[in-house]
């Protein structure tokens, strides 16, 4: 993914770093991404797998009450960025760096948001994302990605520019 400079961090991710700030004063040096090993991809696949499964799906207003509110799915429901929080929490808990597992928002080709957990690897990046079972190169979905966690602060948002939205923009 091609990022850009520094944008806004969606609010509920502002106020999920209120309530844990440690999750999100995460800082990195520059580093190259985590090594791909047939290791972490099982990691990847069965941590996307079990998280999907055992997740029930519910909208944050009818768990909290409330429009948006990130958290973990730690009472077995959530929506997809507390999908994309459980899995980077384990994933993380197995040893990958922060640095590496970055919640990133896209829009959906029906026009919907949605946030899902890109993995920085050796071989590229990869998807981790409640509506599909496979773990997939983030260039074989369907998203248009607009931002993500910086690589190098876990509280910090950058822009991304993945370059579908502008060929699309230069036909018509």
């Amino acid at each position: 993914m091609h990022v850009g400079g520094r944008t806004t961090q969606p609010v509920g991710h502002y106020e999920f770093c209120q309530r844990l700030p440690v999750e999100c004063n995460q800082k990195t040096s520059k580093q190259a991404p985590v090594e791909l090993t047939r290791k972490l991809w099982a990691a990847m696949v069965d941590i996307n797998n079990a998280v999907n499964v055992s997740v029930k799906p519910m909208t944050d207003m009818e768990i909290y009450g409330q429009e948006e509110y990130w958290a973990y799915p730690d009472h077995g429901a959530g929506d997809c960025e507390d999908y994309a929080l459980e899995k980077r929490r384990r994933l993380m808990a197995l040893g990958v760096p922060a640095g590496n597992l970055l919640i990133t928002v896209a829009r959906q080709p029906n026009g919907d948001g949605h946030a899902v957990l890109t993995v920085r690897t050796s071989m590229g990046e990869f998807i981790l994302d409640n509506l599909e079972a496979r773990v997939l190169a983030w260039t074989d979905t369907e998203y248009t990605y607009l931002k993500r966690q910086s690589d190098r602060n876990s509280g910090v948002w950058v822009q991304i520019n993945d370059g579908r939205a502008d060929a699309v923009a230069s036909v018509r």
